[in-house]
């Protein structure tokens, strides 16, 4: 593995973006690099940018916009080395490294393996739950970028939503390892714990950026990292 300390390697951070949710990306974006004890190479993966190697068309099923871009992170990082894929609707609360440090040759993915059943039949903006194996465990990835090389814009184009989402493009599920929980804790799908316990909050069925869930659990968290991004932006900002 690289040296973490080896400033020349920087951390590659794939986010997943929609402009729905541009606010959450930032905000996201923030609470990484506020946090690190490294550098980071952050890239939004909007869809806009992405059109000449992702041209398949919106699934009904498909809540968000990076359904699908989030399996081109290991051909976007030339599939070489490691990356992380990360779902736009979280908020890391501590530094990136140490989930960087969890890199496992072993392995070709790391995700948090969720078990559990949604609670609720809607999500944000009235989105329909879906339930299926695997669920969630694709939101947050540790890539080991030259073991994923299924997953050319052909394939990430044609295969089903579940194929994709339950990693059938690996030849077994030993090549899954485990992430500690904390790194994708499920808000509200989870029972409300500590947050100093928790490296990585999932606003997995709405966050406080949509006005129907500014009250859900840990909330209070997301809008102190928003008022501390609005602040030093208020600072940077030139006089006119």
């Amino acid at each position: 593995m690289p040296d973490i300390k080896d400033q020349s390697s920087a951390i590659r951070l794939f986010i997943g973006y929609d402009p729905r949710e541009d606010e959450a990306y930032h905000v996201l974006a923030h609470s990484i690099t506020s946090r690190s004890s490294v550098p980071v190479q952050i890239t939004p993966l909007a869809l806009d940018q992405l059109s000449p190697i992702l041209w398949r068309e919106r699934n009904p099923l498909q809540s968000t916009d990076f359904a699908f871009s989030r399996f081109l992170t290991p051909y976007l990082a030339g599939f070489e080395g490691w990356a992380i894929f990360m779902d736009c609707d979280m908020l890391v609360l501590s530094d990136i490294a140490e989930l960087w440090n969890l890199r496992d040759d072993r392995y070709a993915v790391q995700v948090v393996k969720h078990d559990y059943v949604p609670k609720t039949e809607k999500k944000f903006l009235e989105q329909q739950q879906t339930t299926y194996e695997k669920k969630n465990w694709s939101s947050v990835m540790l890539m080991n970028c030259a073991r994923c090389t299924a997953l050319q814009p052909e394939y990430v184009n044609t295969a089903t939503g579940l194929e994709l989402h339950r990693f059938r493009w690996l030849e077994n599920e030993s090549l899954i390892g485990d992430l500690p929980i904390s790194w994708n804790y499920l808000v509200d799908e989870y029972e409300t714990i500590d947050p100093k316990l928790i490296h990585n909050l999932h606003y997995t069925n709405g966050g406080p950026y949509f006005e129907a869930y500014q009250n859900c659990s840990y909330a209070d968290l997301w809008f102190a990292q928003r008022n501390a991004l609005n602040a030093e932006s208020n600072k940077k900002r030139i006089p006119l």
